[in-house]
């Protein structure tokens, strides 16, 4: 499908938000962390952000924003200010309300969105706090409390998001959104990790790493595992987009055509549960993957949303998942994020396993208008994650075999 993505509207100026935080004098220099659960049911990830209540991570949103709350202290910025710029700096396509003009009195409103039914509303800015713990990369360390601002957003923005979600925490590269205010509020580096869980919990930690998953003394700092490539952006949406030449299936690159890639681009979003591939692109990856696997004897029909499904027992097992070829990005400076067992193939039932990537629906081949490639949560899983968003460079690293994201110790120290 077509991406829905708020559009930037402003040039972003992410110094602008310190002076609405130069007030709450920051309580520390190291990284904060908050605990990562996926929803079953809606198959997106949920950070504890207020009183904690979940908010939904979403890597292409804007801002930070949840349901009005008796606790909330409305923010004073009226529409000329820059920190209104910010909050206005991108909007999404779908978002069809009216702004009003602006006065020399007329406060400030934001349009924050829900990203799964792309509806937006009107909504007031407000100062909020985010109760959160410090870490230095191996267990929590002490309860900080962040100061944010957030737009103060109807809860008719709830619907088919997870069950007792209160908003959305935006983590793209914009001015109000939670990586850029951790960093100015608590003076850390203006850089994220992610480890999102399968089940059980993951983390994200801002500021920057290290990072260490039991059983520590075997894995050591995951981030001295990282390939970095670059962060990119297009002009008009925070989306985060990384540069991809090629797909290769077992070191094999598909055949595509020489603009499949660039026409549309890669990006990162956690808000498809598995990656999408433009119809251009889809068909030579499930084809090469199903002349590399050549395994038509354990065939079964495909399971919706899943095209290429095999009975799960006449496959073998692996360390890495089932014994099945990996399939890589190949990125523009030589490197591969590539994709094994655990990460191409998933169950849906107790018999069946197939290949977790997914036709885009709504698109047609070539489309510029939809990315070629969507990169969903599902392969994102296990795989350790650090966006900086100073240098502009996405690192990526699997996640050791014998542990994974759910095996951060959220035991604090004594």
């Amino acid at each position: 499908m077509e991406m829905e993505v708020p559009r930037r509207r402003t040039p972003l100026l992410l110094s602008v938000i310190s002076l609405l935080l130069l007030a709450w004098p920051a309580s520390c220099a190291n990284p904060v962390l908050l605990p990562v659960a996926k929803d079953p049911a809606t198959s997106l990830y949920t950070i504890p952000v207020r009183d904690g209540a979940n908010h939904v991570m979403d890597l292409a949103g804007p801002l930070l924003w949840s349901t009005c709350a008796a606790d909330h202290l409305p923010a004073k910025v009226s529409c000329r200010d820059p920190v209104c710029k910010l909050a206005n700096a991108y909007r999404a396509p779908s978002c069809r309300i009216a702004g009003h003009p602006c006065g020399a009195k007329r406060r400030c409103k934001a349009y924050p969105y829900n990203p799964v039914t792309g509806r937006c509303a009107a909504a007031s800015l407000v100062h909020t706090r985010l109760i959160a713990n410090t870490t230095d990369g191996r267990n929590p360390l002490s309860q900080v409390s962040v100061r944010a601002v957030a737009a103060c957003a109807p809860r008719t923005l709830l619907p088919r998001l997870p069950a007792g979600a209160a908003g959305v925490a935006g983590l793209a590269d914009a001015g109000l959104a939670l990586p850029a205010q951790v960093a100015a509020s608590q003076r850390v580096a203006n850089r994220f990790l992610l480890c999102l869980p399968r089940r059980g919990e993951g983390v994200a930690v801002f500021g920057g790493g290290p990072l260490f998953l039991i059983p520590d003394s075997a894995v050591g700092d995951l981030t001295s595992t990282l390939a970095f490539t670059a962060l990119r952006r297009r002009r008009g949406n925070p989306l985060y987009y990384i540069p991809v030449q090629g797909v290769a299936v077992n070191q094999a690159r598909v055949p595509l055509s020489a603009s499949a890639l660039a026409t549309g681009g890669v990006v990162l979003c956690t808000r498809v549960p598995y990656t999408e591939l433009r119809p251009d692109v889809y068909r030579p990856v499930v084809q090469a993957f199903d002349r590399a696997l050549a395994r038509n004897d354990a065939k079964v029909p495909g399971v919706a949303p899943f095209e290429l499904c095999y009975r799960s027992s006449m496959l073998g097992n692996t360390r890495l998942g089932y014994a099945v070829p990996d399939i890589a990005l190949v990125l523009e400076d030589g490197k591969s994020w590539t994709f094994v067992g655990s990460s191409t193939m998933v169950d849906v039932n107790g018999q069946t396993a197939c290949l977790a990537f997914v036709e885009m629906k709504g698109v047609k081949a070539g489309d510029p208008a939809a990315a070629a490639v969507v990169v969903g949560g599902f392969q994102m899983e296990n795989h350790l994650l650090q966006f900086d968003l100073e240098k502009k460079q996405l690192g990526f690293a699997k996640v050791p075999f014998f542990t994974a994201c759910s095996n951060f110790n959220f035991t604090k120290t004594q």
